[in-house]
């Protein structure tokens, strides 16, 4: 087993019933052609053959050391990797996704040599549709929150990205009540921080697109999602006030979108009181319409912007 300070980088896998995918992940991974390389993966209670697929490849690659745990949820999967890793940096993957050939000397490199506290790259689809933002340099951390909460952000926030192990401290301890978001929830928390955030063109990894999924939008996980982000952006509330807003009039109109036009009086008709100019002009009328009314813009500019 490699030392301690022989570890750059270590990649936290969280994996959880990902039997026809967690290989090839894995490989991707630990056939990186890079020296000083951890993966840590965490089987979260899989109920089918990953856990076991885990096992075998770690018997085949020294690098690779696999936790078992009961299921907590990707969060706390992450978090618990992130506790074991021996790395100076840290990236995710996640276990139906694949890093890119060279992917992880290219995140090294950039990280290394700017001293950047986090350095954000590109992706492509398994289809080989490339997603970039086109930004090259050091970013604006006021601007990145401010995409993520407007729900426009066009740059990945966890997997193609590499992390200075010390940003992720604290930022992993989201409630598992929070399913959807989460990623996003733990970029905010390292935002916050003002860490130096590096911007490269670069593909680094590859997305599995369009793979089903159970979760479901629901008003408990807004409510705790919305008192948990609140919280977070405490230390900058006066400038992020109006983008808490505006993030909470996109998740009514998800709400309106699905046909669920209850969410206004169990919880959204406060947000009438609270519009303001910084708002944009289509969200402010979403939130002042009754919901069947609003249904049909709605959807239709849901459509318009896909």
């Amino acid at each position: 087993m490699k030392e301690k300070k022989d570890i750059k980088v270590t990649v936290v896998i969280p994996v959880y019933n990902k039997r026809d995918y967690v290989e090839t992940c894995l490989r991707s991974v630990l056939n990186q052609q890079f020296d000083g390389l951890e993966v840590v993966a965490v089987d979260d209670g899989s109920t089918d053959e990953s856990g076991d697929i885990c096992d075998t490849l770690a018997c085949e690659y020294p690098a690779l050391r696999v936790i078992h745990v009961e299921n907590g949820g990707v969060t706390a999967a992450r978090r618990i990797g992130v506790e074991a890793a021996r790395g100076e940096y840290i990236t995710f993957v996640d276990s139906d996704d694949r890093m890119t050939e060279g992917g992880i000397e290219i995140l090294y490199k950039a990280i290394e040599e700017t001293g950047a506290d986090e350095v954000v790259a590109s992706y492509k689809t398994h289809h080989g549709d490339v997603v970039t933002t086109g930004i090259t340099g050091f970013a604006d951390t006021s601007w990145m929150l401010r995409e993520l909460l407007a729900s426009r952000a066009r740059f990945c926030v966890l997997w193609a990205v590499i992390f200075r192990r010390g940003l992720l401290k604290g930022c992993l301890n989201s409630p598992r009540t929070i399913r959807s978001g989460e990623d996003i929830l733990m970029q905010i928390m390292c935002l916050v921080k003002c860490p130096k955030v590096y911007f490269i063109t670069n593909v680094v990894y590859e997305y599995t697109v369009d793979l089903p999924n159970d979760r479901r939008i629901n008003l408990e996980e807004q409510r705790a999602y919305d008192e948990c982000l609140g919280k977070v952006l405490q230390p900058i509330w006066d400038e992020m006030r109006p983008y808490f807003i505006l993030r909470q009039l996109k998740q009514y109109e998800n709400f309106i979108a699905a046909g669920k036009f209850d969410v206004l009086d169990k919880y959204y008709r406060p947000l009438r009181r609270q519009l303001s100019r910084d708002i944009p002009l289509s969200d402010r009328i979403a939130i002042l319409l009754p919901p069947a009314l609003a249904y049909i813009p709605i959807k239709l500019r849901k459509l318009l912007n896909r």
